[in-house]
């Protein structure tokens, strides 16, 4: 880890905290939530032994980046942007692109809008979800999943920030990373959004006490505001890509989820990926891996098979 190297660049607007190690072809990592640049670090260190520049960047918003106070400062193409103009600082003209969680939805959307600048994806957990033409995302979830699911009750400003702030933020990160539920997180409206903190949390063999407090130490300082509010800004991100709407991914694509991933048993995703739906809007889809006793934070939890599946991939390119 103390190989990894640390800096801070100027992209879009904001200062950005950067994260690499390696030498040869470029890779980009792109975290989800509540995760960092650190979520990535078994996969650069297994890269950057293969020949790879592997980089991860604290997503805007989170860690040692710049969190800038709107929520109208978080849709996808101000995220978009950011990756853009962080490949242009490095002098990078295409890179592979891995991600993950909220860094998945990133990726796919860096794929949508620039799909000259990567070579190919994997990505993980999250499929992608074409825009629907009449539908905003939050008022999709609401009709499948109820006002208590998640990403509804994130919307409302500081209610999730006051239930996060009930604990200790290890125990928020312990809570989060170690959820092997494949429900989709519902909180009846009528809870406490503090109650999914308030059982004991046993680390799983993967995660460490140190990196737990790696995780903390910065929501300690930065708060959760920035990460939740990627979820504040997706109806706005909504309106912004219309233009979009019915385009595909046009670049070579590996899909890797866990089969205990809560995002593999969202409504209709199974369905989606196994009959044809996945491949339709993603048509350069060459392989979908289904990691079996595998929960959502896969890249995590089993590092070595999921630096390998990344390796085998990029490495045919």
């Amino acid at each position: 880890m103390e190989k990894i190297v640390h800096q801070t660049l100027s992209v879009n607007g904001i200062k950005m905290h950067v994260a690499e190690i390696g030498e040869g072809p470029a890779v980009l990592f792109l975290h989800g939530f509540p995760e960092l640049w650190y979520s990535w670090r078994h996969q650069m260190l297994h890269l950057s032994t293969k020949g790879y520049r592997a980089i991860a960047p604290d997503l805007r918003g989170y860690g040692d980046t710049e969190a800038p106070p709107l929520v109208t400062s978080y849709t996808v193409l101000h995220i978009v942007g950011d990756l853009v103009a962080l490949l242009d600082v490095l002098g990078l003209e295409q890179v592979f692109l891995v991600g993950h969680d909220w860094g998945a939805l990133i990726a796919w959307s860096l794929c949508l809008f620039r799909p000259d600048k990567i070579k190919a994806l994997v990505n993980t957990s999250v499929v992608f979800q074409p825009r629907h033409p009449h539908i905003k995302p939050i008022q999709g979830y609401r009709a499948m999943l109820g006002d208590g699911f998640y990403m509804c009750r994130f919307q409302e400003p500081g209610k999730a920030e006051k239930a996060f702030a009930s604990t200790e933020t290890s125990n928020v990160v312990k809570s989060f990373l170690s959820t092997r539920d494949p429900n989709p997180p519902c909180i009846p409206e009528d809870m406490d959004m503090g109650l999914m903190f308030k059982d004991p949390v046993t680390l799983p063999s993967w995660l460490t006490e140190e990196d737990v407090n790696y995780y903390a130490s910065k929501f300690d300082k930065t708060g959760f505001t920035g990460g939740l509010n990627y979820y504040r800004a997706m109806d706005l991100s909504w309106e912004l890509t219309a233009a979009w709407t019915g385009a595909q991914i046009r670049v070579p694509v590996k899909f890797i989820v866990g089969d205990q991933d809560l995002t593999y048993h969202f409504p209709r995703v199974k369905d989606y990926i196994h009959s044809g739906g996945l491949k339709k809007n993603v048509p350069f889809l060459e392989e979908v891996v289904v990691m079996e006793g595998v929960a959502h934070f896969l890249n995590q939890e089993k590092p070595e098979e999921v630096s390998e599946h990344i390796y085998n991939f990029i490495n045919k390119f």
